[in-house]
């Protein structure tokens, strides 16, 4: 069973790889995939605090996750 650190070190990880490739690629389709990953580094933190906060129950976190997705789904159609 994983803990709330390992979610928040891969999403880090995961952020930091999307902040990478936006801040190096010139290309705009490569940049909009460096954002896509860093909004689904922010997804998992939502869901993961959500999973280990007081209040489970409660959806808030899958509410946030579901509202950035849909961001980046209008991000996508810029594209």
């Amino acid at each position: 069973m994983s803990s709330l650190t390992s979610y928040l070190l891969l999403s880090a990880l995961i952020f930091s790889i999307g902040l990478a490739g936006a801040l190096t690629r010139r290309s705009a389709i490569l940049v909009l995939i460096g954002i896509e990953l860093m909004l689904n580094a922010a997804n998992l933190n939502f869901l993961a605090f959500w999973r280990y906060g007081p209040h489970p129950e409660t959806l808030t976190g899958v509410m946030f996750a579901i509202f950035a997705i849909g961001i980046a789904a209008a991000e996508a159609a810029v594209g």
